[in-house]
């Protein structure tokens, strides 16, 4: 199960992250967040834990969701999956983007 974390202190790391998240099973991979596209570098406020095990998940979602870590009150969700539909990040018709006819 993709989980994921939002809202994060910009210090917190991954071992801390882990730590939180093994209370509730086995953790796969911690992917933390940063501006590598902007060439920053600079941390992002969330990430994605990846649990094997969707019951696992599920409690690790229940009980971390509005919990405290390091000051801030974290947004604990299971993440969704990529549309297929989605083609290099942009949205198709079919996503939303609605044709609009003129009347004159």
């Amino acid at each position: 199960m993709n989980i994921y974390v939002g809202n994060l202190a910009l210090s917190v790391t991954e071992a801390e992250l882990r730590q939180e998240f093994v209370a509730f099973g086995t953790v796969t991979a911690v992917t933390m967040m940063n501006d590598t596209h902007f060439g920053s570098g600079q941390p992002r406020a969330y990430c994605y834990v990846e649990m094997p095990s969707k019951n696992e998940g599920e409690l690790a979602v229940s009980v971390m969701n509005g919990k405290s870590l390091q000051g801030r009150i974290m947004n604990v969700i299971q993440a969704m999956p990529i549309s297929p539909e989605a083609h290099d990040g942009r949205r198709t018709r079919t996503q939303g983007i609605r044709s609009h006819r003129f009347i004159r």
